[in-house]
């Protein structure tokens, strides 16, 4: 067959999509905002990608817009119990080691998580080792046994 009835393959255009996780989506009310920012942020991009004729661009916004876009659509806001007796999604907890130096997560979910910033999905080892705890429990954790010291379930602020 001829090259001329052949469709030039840009790099862009044959981007893989971004994986959507299966498991349930729950954010809260913090992790909502974000995703509603990268809609809005992509919606943006795409725009300008196509008003300045970059397939390109185009491909590598619209790829990203259908992540963001899928992520809002089953979004499950929720909220953490205003007070409780087991460590649930939303919740900070605080967890002390034997040799008193203390480590804070809180429960989030995925799209949300950063580790550096103390927010863990709630889907991960520690986070499914927490949930159900309470304070004074303890918890094998990867770095060691840990015992839990605090528990916040306020919001965190946006």
């Amino acid at each position: 067959m001829s090259r001329a009835f052949v469709k030039e393959d840009s790099g862009a255009d044959s981007l893989p999509e971004r994986p959507v996780s299966t498991n349930r989506n729950l954010v809260t009310r913090r992790g909502l905002a974000l995703i509603d920012a990268e809609v809005a942020r992509h919606r943006e991009a795409l725009a300008a990608a196509g008003a300045r004729g970059e397939r390109d661009a185009v491909s590598a916004a619209s790829r990203e817009l259908r992540y963001w876009s899928a992520r809002r659509a089953n979004a499950e806001p929720v909220d953490p119990p205003q007070e409780g007796e087991a460590i649930t999604f939303g919740m900070r907890v605080t967890l002390e080691d034997a040799k008193g130096g203390q480590r804070a997560f809180r429960v989030v979910g995925e799209d949300e998580a950063d580790p550096r910033e103390g927010r863990i999905a709630w889907v991960s080892p520690v986070a499914r080792a927490l949930t159900g705890k309470w304070i004074g429990d303890e918890v094998s954790l990867p770095g060691g046994t840990m015992e839990i010291v605090a528990v916040d379930p306020r919001p965190e602020a946006e």
